[in-house]
């Protein structure tokens, strides 16, 4: 047994076990939202530990969607912490123009349909390397996609990208609760009040320019 493996089982609480590869994902997820909320750039680099974590964990508990995202997440995290790194230390964050939001919700709306669509028969497309059907393949979708728009409006600190985490915070708490991925679950819930506290944040350092 490894220490990927979600077998392994670092400690119990309440009942429920801990594997080390859900707590190394969970901790690290919770630094670099932290770090985020504050514009600190060692938010790309605690994120890349969360996101291998958070790959192996998911590919396990078959959510798919979900393990492709961190994948994405590591190539915009690696984008994100070049373009932190460019950027002026002062006052750099906007608001995304009217017609900028409506595309992006455009995109959302038909990137939920396509992906949860391909997600829900990739059992079926590459069976050697997924032989389990995946799990609420819409939701999981969901998730993904507009964690991809809030990832990148994150990247370029749009104060709208704490609008959609907060809307991927409810449904993941919700979504890895019904997984029994608990800790998961209590850490999203976590990342919904930080979320909520970013924004607020970021707002008021919007407001003073």
């Amino acid at each position: 047994m490894t220490l990927f493996d979600i077998n392994n089982i670092a400690y119990e609480i309440i009942g429920y076990q801990i594997s080390y590869v859900e707590l190394i994902g969970t901790l690290f997820g919770l630094i670099s939202v932290y770090l985020a909320t504050k514009t600190n750039i060692l938010t790309w680099a605690t994120g890349i530990i969360n996101e291998l974590f958070l790959f192996i964990l998911f590919f396990q508990v078959q959510l798919y969607a979900d393990m492709f995202l961190q994948v994405f997440f590591f190539v915009v995290t690696l984008y994100g912490w070049y373009n932190w790194k460019q950027m002026p230390k002062e006052n750099d964050i906007t608001k995304t123009e009217l017609k900028t939001k409506i595309w992006l919700l455009s995109a959302i709306v038909v990137g939920t349909t396509i992906v949860g669509f391909l997600i829900s028969n990739i059992h079926m497309y590459l069976p050697q390397y997924f032989k389990t059907e995946a799990s609420y393949p819409y939701a999981d979708s969901f998730v993904m996609v507009l964690s991809i728009v809030a990832t990148i409006l994150l990247a370029q600190k749009k104060i709208e990208a704490w609008y959609l985490w907060i809307a991927v915070d409810i449904v993941c708490v919700f979504l890895f609760y019904k997984k029994g991925i608990t800790f998961l679950a209590l850490e999203y819930f976590v990342f919904l009040g930080l979320a909520t506290y970013g924004f607020l944040n970021w707002k008021k350092q919007l407001n003073n320019g």
